[in-house]
């Protein structure tokens, strides 16, 4: 009996060998539990932050993908088909080409990484046995592939052993990775989770943060993630933990296939054969060799489908699943076996790589063809035959053997399974509503679409009956006035009004005296006049001034003439004339003469007194402080003679350095700078002149130029040289050329074209004059320039522009930052005054959502942030007035437009700006991009752009990382050295870091902005010298003493800088120059510092104070741990102040971290002067006397309260009490007298002691501190933070209370507080200027942006000449990254957003298409996108706006002719929530708040609950980790948190699952016409590599030839005999599973047979086409988890609400607590939004279009409410204001008409107010009745407009019930 066709199926697999494939997938091994647990566990403990890698976190910095992670997320998206028959590698390889293009085109830079151990942690969870095969097959194929197509393979992709190799190590170190991208396991099973998290807690413990792959969201521009790092609890990672059993190598396995070399070297090298062709020859070779049992007709079908693979086009492989016998699924995956095993053998390296064989692996191999071509074919074409014939006749010959093709026969028959009929879709686009605007139609002219009128009418009863209800509020009242001037209050209202702004603004000048100029004293006020011929503004002098006040001349100048003298009397008159101003020269003369002789004489007594003072730097100081209060007439006079003095002090202190054999030449360096001071001075006699030369001379310092005066006179002091010690050498020992370099860098001229300019008061440089000139000429502008380059001076110059020119123009200041915005105002404040014709004007105003002053309207400089000044453009009421009479815009901190969350407004105001701008910034890292952008924005609207800038420091900048020692022993803090010199050089316990020790990965190359001090210039070209070779030379051209001159300015050294680097970079692209060398040799300052064993604070300090004894045990220190900031910076700031090298910021990017480091400090502060004053017999004999002077005091208030009765019991007092009345009468004569007060006045025993605070009293007298401290408690501010104000140290960030916030910067400028501790919120732009910037402790957010503008507030010009940069805590190969960082490109967003397409539309209608309109939407639909990439993309750009515009038709937001309809104001006014906001409005058109909120009075409690769930899905969104989901036993079930969102309503869901259908359709025909319309070229190419795939693939090499096919016409003729029809070509084949080709979707994602049918948005745009610009972030809808999101959503919204508690926030739900404040404070401003939206619409309020300014979150609203009422209790404490010139006193404001009640404030609304407002109502309700209207209900179950006013009132009780809770939180 012959066996069945089932028998020889299964004797067929069996034969194939399917059931040895048990090793295949590596989760099935088990771990141990235990460590499997202790894994979970510490992953679980590690710190997470979702962030943009691009933006908020690595810039352009080098990372590494962990190529399995990658491979992993791809393999496992849905939509891939390796199931069954399904083998579809060309569309894995397009999704991992997809990743990797979205990462590329965002500019991220990265290297991919291949582990063999990892081999199998690509297999995704719940494949089948049989199926793990083809996705190991797949990874080595797309290795194969990137090595040979993916751009600098070679160095981009690499391949190790495992992760703990040391080739890998040693990669890591080499190219300075700046973090990994890896999966963390999630949603797989427990084996794979082990084995990623393992792997994530090593890379975190080698010190690299982790990304994760899998969650990742594409937004934009942004690359959005959770990012991984050590926990800051201090918690340390396990060592040493075993590696899981996924990740250890592993035998051969039993399914490995041994290649046969001779056929592989063979068929490899014919040269006709690609890669494709090579592989599948040698597999079924191997196959076949291995059983003789496979079907010739399969084995003929299979190589059948590889030829199709290369003749048929990409569009024509969509195929249908073909059911297959098991026969036909074994083949495959055993092909997969084999095909894996030589394609990842070495003797494929060796056969076929080294030939030029095309590579074309990534389309190996197709399932669904393999099985239609096995299920039967049509019609072959004779090219196709012919392939199909070599390929068979190549595996003939390779077994030797005759392969018959016999048994095959081409169908020509249809198959049974189902099929397509047709090859093209014949479904029809969605036609669209009708639309005409005669703005927007000629810029959507070249758009043409189907118009379907009908579709006007297309809208659900629901809506219909809710529009309805609009329609009725919108009718039955008064329509809505547009906003009118301010207008008259009442009487008391304007006392109140003036009386809060008389407080803002006395506030205001307080903050404006802390600020200084350039030079670092305090601002002067200048009165503006309108129309005034500005005098020339005099620049400093910078050489000798004479006191005579005449001209050599004698007489005026006439400008640009000769003078020509006449004969005759006029000359005998001019004669006359000449003598009498002779003679009045002459008195002048006289009287000057007599002056300076009373001011040397008085400077005469005041040297003795100061002579008589010892100590050297004490003197030092009070002569500063002498020549800093000198005036400008003493000045002239005695200026050069005070810096003498000075000098002469240094010049005593260096003789006693000298005798002690302790020469500082850094400390020479400081001499020979006051010297040159002292010559640059005026006042300059002979005798000076002669004393300074004798320094230089004496000391062998590089010579200077010689003073030239004629005038004399003798010196008040005795000169220190020449010394009487006659032997003592004094010289510095070093060549002048050396000393200037290694010692005199920060003090070398710094001078770079500079030239006197009299439209400002210093002479500018040539690039800031150019800037003038453009301001002048009314261009635009853009400056790019390092911090304190010399940026500031511009804005202000254009400011007063504006102000001279009229009295109608506005100039706006644009800031990032609310401190930015306060710090300028004052700035203006203290600069500018002006008087004004009319009432209600003002200089300035600020205006942000929380803090308003002045009348934003009313001034002519409006400083405000990004988001209120585009309410107010797009504000119709502004159309017409306002907004037309701005004439500058100023954007400071441009860069800003790269940020995630705001950036896309920055652009959006730099598109509409109606006038020329200046955009500001010191930190981008593509300026000629992004000026070339700018310049094509401006050009639009007729503006030229002129781009400026340096990139020079004024100040250098000197980097050191912080050595802690291994002990701290601290007394009190010591005392500052004698003489603090520049740089913390040979301080204990930092190690100096040369620029070029960073320079580790040699890759990187030389960042552009790479700049070296002079001395660091000196090493490098030393060491360059000692390691140079005869093939890598120094030149001679860059020895020192030829490039340089003897005498140094910066200019030289900045050429010479230049000359080096380039020389460097050449070495460092040569692995063979001497690079390394260098690089070792600057190294070892960097390294090479130990920690020394103890250090101590205080020991001189204590012994002067006999508290201290010098044999101090040990044993009272503490031990440090470096990596503890808590320990670590008090001995940090100890020493900084010692070395005078204070004030400092210390950075740190964690807002509850800043706060517990300044707790800490402030507790070992405290701890050690309570030690200090229990011990120390001074202190408390002290405060026995202060305690007895205070009981005499008291007593004697009190005897003086008694009056004339204490007289007469005089003589009745005790013996004790008469000795107190005694001591009592002399204190009242000494009063009396006028005598010093007691030293017990100011005593408080309570207050810090000095020595155990940083904060410098003598800056601050002690009655104002007690101003500010009693401000911030009536603000409820910590004790804490006050006690630390006291000692010097503040905390800065975002979540502080803002008055704290501006008592720190007031603090810190005038010197009293020395010690910030800050997140960025001081680094952008705000004048902190300081001596050292300490970077404390790493964190994801300290990028190579952020570095820079931290470090960038060290050595301000003005205060310091040289900054320092102090890393504590931080890695060193981080801190390597950070010096030798790029920095990262601007890239912008697609800003024609839906809502701003509605909000233009209300700004034309409302505005009667106003002119300013006009303009600005032309303006703004005229210019290239940045992001877009420049003005190609316009026509994706208008037709994705014609398709915005239809999405708003069809929501009912606006009409045919573009006007806003219905619920468009509400949606407008939520602009910031996109798209939120959108699906906000789907669910309110759609009834469901209405039904929801129907029952709102009977139950309240579940009505808010699910109100709340809804808007917590769809606001204030944040993503938990995937992996989260794990630990809900252990985490949220013992919380009182839910912690991952429950689904929304049924009810709701449904109404968004019709929204985002509706929306889903609307973007598919976007795609559809724009693909008809403009997509010309083919869907076939690879996204990254651009590799096409298919017919139209580009092989390369000739076409085959007839005799390439001699050796097969045999086989050739039995095709030929049977098939006798025209041969078809090859574009014809039909195959019987074929499907119609995708126009919408990716051809290569419907090789896996998916259509135009999409399921989502979020596929749509994951999936569509190439050529198509669709970005998921843009299109109007909310995706909701798990359809659309890979993470779930964070339920903190409604976890708050419920149970209001942050702790649990922050345990359970993972939220951070300094992110609470403003997430929380953000959806409350939702939610104030809402309800006033709604009031507005439904008449409940006066109104305007400028309403929303007014709206605040509930964190917001309770500050300014607490200024409202402390406004009243401070006005009258005079003391808090700073009294200034009159010119500077705020004018009258104009008080504005009280809009009723804020609806986000926290303080209840006055009774007669309310009552009011329900007078109001009461009548709107009467208004109504009479109307009739009700008579038809809006929904089922309630009636006329209760419907809406029953969601209002929902939304307020919502609202009432969410701020209380947030009100307790705060309090």
């Amino acid at each position: 009996m012959s066996p069945t066709l089932e028998d020889r199926v299964a004797d067929d697999v069996a034969a194939l060998g399917i059931e040895d494939d048990s090793d295949l997938l590596a989760e099935e091994e088990v771990e141990s539990p235990e460590l499997e647990e202790e894994i979970l566990l510490t992953y679980q403990g590690l710190s997470s932050r979702r962030v943009d890698l691009v933006g908020d976190f690595a810039g352009n910095e080098l990372f590494l993908i962990e190529a399995d992670s990658l491979l992993l997320h791809c393999f496992s998206d849905p939509q891939l088909d390796f199931k069954g028959n399904g083998f579809q590698l060309l569309h894995a390889v397009y999704l991992v080409e997809n990743y990797l293009h979205n990462l590329e085109r965002r500019k991220c830079n990265f290297h991919i990484a291949f582990f063999d151990t990892h081999k199998k942690l690509c297999i995704p969870y719940k494949v089948a046995q049989d199926d793990a095969a083809k996705y190991l097959l797949a990874r080595t194929a797309i290795f194969r592939h990137l090595q040979s197509h993916m751009q600098n393979s070679n160095e981009r992709l690499r391949t190790f052993d495992s992760i703990d190799c040391d080739e890998f190590k040693q990669y890591l170190n080499q190219t300075g990775m700046y973090f990994v991208m890896c999966h963390d396991g999630a949603h797989h099973k427990r084996g794979i989770i082990s084995n990623f998290r393992h792997m994530i807690i090593t890379f975190i413990g080698r010190g690299y943060n982790v990304a994760l792959v899998n969650g990742l969201e594409w937004r934009d521009t942004k690359v959005m993630t959770m990012v991984l790092e050590k926990t800051r609890r201090g918690a340390q990672l396990p060592d040493n933990l075993p590696i899981p059993k996924g990740r250890r190598p592993t035998k051969k396995s039993k399914r490995s296939i041994t290649v046969d070399q001779d056929v592989l070297s063979k068929v490899a090298s014919q040269g006709n054969r690609t890669q494709r062709e090579v592989l599948a020859i040698t597999t079924v070779v191997a196959l076949l060799k291995q059983t003789h049992k496979l079907p010739p007709e399969l084995v003929v079908s299979f190589l059948l489908h590889i030829v199709l693979l290369k003749h048929l086009p990409l569009s024509g492989r969509r195929l249908e699943e073909v059911p297959s016998g098991a026969l036909t699924k074994a083949l495959l995956c055993r092909y997969a076996i084999a095909a894996e095993s030589v394609l990842s053998s070495k003797e494929w390296s060796r056969s076929v790589l080294e030939t030029s064989s095309i590579c074309d692996v990534h389309d190996l191999v197709d399932g669904r063809l393999f099985s239609a071509t096995a299920a039967g074919v049509g019609d072959l074409s004779q090219d196709v035959k012919q392939d199909l014939a070599s390929l068979c006749e190549a595996v003939a010959k390779s077994l030797d053997t005759k392969m018959s093709l016999n048994a095959y026969k081409i169908s020509h028959e249809t198959g049974s399974y189902p099929h397509a009929v047709a090859l093209v879709d014949a479904r029809n686009a969605m036609s669209v509503m009708p639309f005409s605007n005669a703005v927007f139609d000629k810029h959507l002219a070249s758009i043409h679409l189907t118009i379907d009128d009908s579709a006007e009418n297309n809208e659900s009863d629901t809506s219909a009956r809710i529009f309805r209800e609009l329609s009725h509020w919108h009718n039955a009242k008064r329509p809505i006035a547009p906003k009118a001037a301010p207008t008259a209050v009442t009487a008391k209202e304007e006392f109140w009004a003036l009386r809060r702004n008389q407080w803002f603004m006395a506030e205001m000048q307080t903050y404006a005296a802390s600020l200084t100029n350039s030079v670092g004293k305090s601002l002067e006020p200048e009165t503006v006049v309108v129309g005034a011929v500005r005098a020339p503004l005099s620049a400093p002098s910078s050489g000798t001034v004479s006191p005579d006040v005449s001209s050599s001349e004698g007489g005026k100048q006439t400008k640009g003439k000769e003078v020509k003298k006449k004969p005759g009397k006029v000359v005998g008159k001019n004669a006359g004339k000449a003598a009498i101003m002779a003679e009045i020269a002459a008195a002048n003369a006289k009287k000057v003469e007599a002056s300076t002789s009373k001011l040397v004489d008085a400077w005469h007594l005041t040297s003795k007194d100061i002579t008589a003072e010892k100590d050297l730097s004490a003197r030092h100081q009070k002569l500063k402080d002498y020549l800093g209060g000198l005036n400008e007439e003493k000045t002239k006079v005695l200026a050069a003679e005070v810096q003498l003095y000075m000098l002469n002090t240094l010049l005593e202190h260096w003789i006693r350095l000298c005798q002690t054999d302790r020469k500082d030449l850094a400390f020479a360096a400081l001499i020979w700078h006051s010297a040159r001071s002292v010559l640059a001075s005026p006042g300059l006699t002979k005798t000076i002149c002669t004393c300074v030369e004798l320094a230089i001379s004496t000391l062998k310092l590089p010579p200077l130029s010689p003073g030239m005066t004629s005038l004399d006179r003798a010196l008040p002091f005795k000169f220190a040289l020449p010394s009487t010690f006659a032997k003592l050498s004094l010289d510095v020992g070093l060549p002048p050329l050396d000393f200037q370099l290694l010692h005199c860098g920060p003090y070398l001229d710094r001078s770079n074209d500079s030239a006197p300019d009299s439209r400002v008061d210093f002479e500018p440089d040539g690039w800031q004059r150019r800037v003038l000139d453009g301001i002048d000429a009314d261009k635009s502008l853009f400056v790019v320039a390092p911090t304190s380059a010399g940026k500031t001076f511009i804005s202000f110059y254009a400011m007063r522009k504006v102000l001279e020119a009229d009295e109608q123009s506005v100039l706006v200041y644009v800031a990032p930052t609310k401190a930015l915005v306060n710090q300028i105002a004052a700035e203006i404040q203290a600069r500018y005054s002006k008087k004004f014709k009319h009432g209600g004007k003002s200089v300035w105003a600020i205006h942000t959502r929380d803090y308003r002053i002045n009348n934003p309207t009313g001034c002519q400089v409006l400083v405000t942030v990004p988001h209120v000044l585009q309410i107010m453009l797009l504000a119709p009421s502004n159309a017409n007035s306002w907004s037309s009479r701005v004439k500058r815009i100023i954007f400071d901190e441009v860069h800003s437009i790269g940020n995630a969350d705001d950036g896309v407004v920055w652009e959006q105001l730099l598109l509409l700006s109606p006038c020329p701008i200046i955009a500001l910034s010191a930190t981008i890292g593509n300026p000629a991009e992004f000026s070339e952008w700018l310049s094509n924005t401006q050009a639009a609207i007729g503006n030229e752009v002129l781009t400026e800038g340096t990139t020079q420091r004024y100040s250098d900048l000197r980097k050191f990382n912080y050595v802690p020692a291994k002990k701290f022993q601290f007394e009190m803090i010591g005392d500052k050295t004698a003489f603090g010199t520049l740089g913390l050089d040979g301080v204990p316990g930092f190690a100096f870091v040369h620029p070029v020790a960073s320079l580790v990965n040699k890759t990187r190359g030389i960042p552009e902005d790479f700049s070296l001090e002079p001395r660091d210039c000196f090493t490098l070209f030393n060491a360059m010298l000692k390691h140079q070779t005869s093939v890598f030379p120094v030149p001679k051209n860059l020895v020192a003493t030829k490039a340089l001159p003897a005498s140094l300015v910066k200019k030289d050294t900045i050429t010479w800088q230049n000359g080096l680097k380039s020389l460097l970079a050449s070495w460092m692209a040569d692995d063979n120059s001497p690079f390394d060398a260098v690089l070792a040799e600057l190294t070892r300052s960097f390294h090479e510092q130990p920690p020394r064993e103890i250090q101590y604070s205080g020991a001189s300090a204590a012994a002067t104070t006999q508290t201290a004894t010098s044999n101090k045990s040990s044993d009272e220190s503490t031990e440090l741990v470096a990596e503890n900031l808590l320990q670590t910076t008090l001995p940090l700031l100890c020493s900084l102040h010692e070395q005078d090298a204070l004030p400092a910021i210390c950075f740190n990017y964690d807002r509850g971290q800043c706060e517990r480091i300044c707790e800490a400090v402030v507790e070992q502060l405290t701890e050690a002067e309570t030690t200090w004053k229990n011990t120390n017999p001074k202190w408390k004999a002290k405060v026995k006397a202060w305690e007895e002077w205070k009981r005499v005091k008291d007593k004697m208030a009190a005897k003086k309260d008694k009056g004339a009765k204490a007289s007469s019991k005089k003589g009745s007092k005790e013996d004790r009490e008469d000795a107190d009345d005694e001591k009592a009468s002399k204190l009242d004569r000494s009063r009396d007298a006028g005598a010093e007060v007691s030293e017990f006045d100011s005593f408080d025993p309570d207050l810090p002691v000095p020595g155990f605070g940083f904060a410098e009293q003598k800056k601050l007298l002690s009655s104002d501190l007690e101003i500010f401290v009693r401000q911030l408690r009536k603000r409820g501010v910590s004790e804490l933070f006050i006690n630390a104000l006291r000692r010097g140290v503040g905390v800065h960030h975002a979540g502080m209370n803002r008055k704290y916030r501006q008592v720190c910067e007031v603090l810190f400028r005038k010197g009293y507080l020395r010690v910030v501790i800050a997140t960025g919120t001081l680094a952008l732009g705000i004048n902190m200027p300081c001596k050292t910037v300490v970077f404390s402790g790493d964190s994801v957010f300290l990028t190579a942006l952020n570095f820079r503008q931290g470090a960038g507030r060290a050595g301000r010009r003005g205060f310091d000449l040289l900054g320092n940069v102090v890393f504590q805590g931080i890695p060193d190969g981080k801190i390597c990254r950070l010096l030798s960082s790029r920095l990262p490109d601007l890239s912008g967003h697609f800003p024609v957003t839906t809502t701003l397409v509605l909000r233009l539309f209300t700004l034309l209608h409302e505005s009667q298409n106003s002119k300013y309109a006009t303009k600005a939407i032309n303006s703004l639909l005229s210019q290239p996108r940045l992001y877009m990439g420049g003005p190609a993309f316009k026509d994706q750009t208008l037709h994705h706006l014609r398709f915005s515009i239809e999405y708003l038709r069809r929501q009912r937001l606006l009409d045919a002719r573009g006007a806003p309809l219905n619920f468009a104001g509400l949606i407008s006014h939520l602009y910031y929530t996109e798209n939120s906001s959108m699906a906000f409005h789907s669910l309110l058109k759609e009834g469901y708040f209405h039904r929801l909120c129907a029952n709102i009075e009977t139950q309240e409690i579940n009505t808010l609950e699910t109100l709340m769930l809804v808007m917590s899905h769809l606001f204030g969104r944040v993503y938990c980790r995937q992996a989260d989901e794990e630990y809900k036993e252990t985490v949220v079930k013992p919380s009182s948190s839910m912690v991952f969102l429950p689904p929304l309503p049924q009810d709701a869901a449904a109404v968004l699952r019709q929204h985002a259908e509706s929306t889903l359709q609307v973007f598919k025909t976007y795609v559809s016409t724009f693909v008809d319309q403009h997509v010309q070229q083919p869907d076939d190419a690879l996204p990254l590599t651009n590799v096409k795939a298919g017919a139209s693939m580009k092989v390369g090499e000739p076409v085959n030839t007839k005799e390439d096919y001699k050796d097969v016409a045999d086989v050739a003729d039995e095709w030929d005999a049977d098939d006798n029809d025209d041969a078809s070509s090859s574009s014809d084949i039909l195959l019987n599973a074929t499907l119609p080709a995708t126009k919408i979707r990716s051809h290569f994602v419907s090789l896996s047979g998916h259509g135009d049918a999409f399921a989502s948005i979020s596929d749509l745009c994951r999936t569509a086409r190439s050529g198509v610009f669709l970005e998921e972030s843009v299109i109007p809808h909310v995706g909701s988890y798990p359809e659309e999101l890979d993470s779930p959503l964070n339920a903190y919204l409604l976890d708050f609400f419920k149970h209001g508690d942050v702790k649990t926030l922050e345990r359970a739900n993972r939220v951070r607590k300094g992110d609470v404040w403003f997430l929380l404070n953000d959806f409350s401003m939702v939610l104030a939004t809402i309800i006033t939206s709604m009031m507005n619409f439904m008449k409940l309020k006066p109104s305007s279009d400028l309403d929303m300014l007014e709206v605040m979150g509930g964190l917001d609203s309770f500050e300014e409410a607490q200024d409202d009422k402390l406004a009243v209790s401070e006005i009258d404490s005079t003391t808090s204001v700073v009294v200034a010139d009159p010119a500077m006193q705020p004018q009258k404001p104009t008080v504005l008409k009280n809009k009723g009640k804020k609806l986000d404030s926290w303080e209840d609304e006055s009774s007669d107010e309310d009552e009011k407002e329900s007078q109001r109502a009461a009548s709107r309700q009467e208004t109504i009745a009479d109307s009739g209207y009700g008579s038809e209900a809006a929904w089922e179950g309630a009636g006329g407009e209760q419907g809406l006013m029953k969601v209002l009132k929902s939304f307020q009780k919502l609202q009432k019930e969410f701020n209380d809770k947030f009100r307790a939180m705060w309090a």
